[in-house]
């Protein structure tokens, strides 16, 4: 079910229910261009054009932050659950291993990318890659890039890069891609391949997992967080008092 929040479009769907269209988009060679939502890039699509008009062409948005859950569940939208970007791929990957179909990973440095696929083999046997590839060229290079991913024939893409850089690269080539199911997953090779520790559990399921990722790596995360999440927290006040305004008066 999509719904629209802070002027977004997301779409409301379990971890089941998502991994059903992504695997049915593979089988039937159908696109399905996911877009995982979290608070930062909410909070930077509201001033970023580009970013906004990424997400509102995106056949799917998942709730990829504990803080859109919280956003959706004040605005009174029911059904909203977390469904993780890096646990979507670790399920598809298994998916992949168990029905023959191939990804491709594109993104990070050579070495981690490299170590991520060999993580994701030894997790999953069976498993095999259409393609892997850092994400270090330029604009220059990209139409070689997609030209090898099309010619690979991958049954899903997934690109571990900065926003908004994923989702422009994701937007522009989705259809010249040729790949049914696309996903953009950030830093995920990093944590797949064991670079970056995810946070604990618990921490991910109250919303404090950016809390993690900052003590982590407080200098290159600080500012970000710092910045959004005061954007968002102010977000949330003014949608709470248009939901209080609303109630009827006794």
């Amino acid at each position: 079910m999509r719904v629209r929040f802070l002027d977004l479009p997301v779409d409301i769907a379990s971890m089941d229910e998502t991994l059903d269209r992504a695997c049915d988009a593979m089988r039937t060679r159908s696109r399905l261009q996911h877009v995982a939502l979290n608070v930062a890039k909410l909070v930077n699509a509201r001033t970023n054009p580009l970013l906004k008009q990424d997400l509102e062409t995106a056949d799917f948005v998942g709730i990829d932050g504990m803080g859109i859950v919280i956003g959706l569940r004040l605005a009174a939208i029911r059904g909203a659950g977390r469904v993780a970007g890096i646990d979507l791929m670790i399920q598809l990957l298994a998916r992949c291993a168990k029905e023959g179909l191939r990804p491709y990973f594109l993104g990070a440095t050579s070495e981690v990318v490299a170590k991520a696929a060999e993580v994701a083999r030894k997790r999953f046997p069976g498993l095999r890659f259409a393609g892997v590839r850092d994400g270090y060229f330029d604009a220059a290079e990209e139409p070689d890039v997609v030209a090898a991913i099309r010619e690979s024939g991958a049954d899903c893409l997934f690109v571990g890069m900065p926003t908004p850089r994923k989702e422009r690269f994701l937007a522009r080539y989705r259809d010249a891609l040729d790949v049914p199911f696309i996903m953009g997953v950030g830093g995920s090779f990093d944590v797949l391949a064991g670079k970056v520790n995810r946070a604990p559990a618990w921490m991910q399921r109250t919303g404090l997992e950016w809390l993690y990722r900052l003590l982590q790596e407080p200098g290159r995360m600080w500012w970000r967080y710092a910045s959004t999440n005061l954007a968002y927290a102010g977000l949330l006040c003014g949608v709470l008092g248009r939901r209080i305004l609303r109630r009827p008066q006794i």
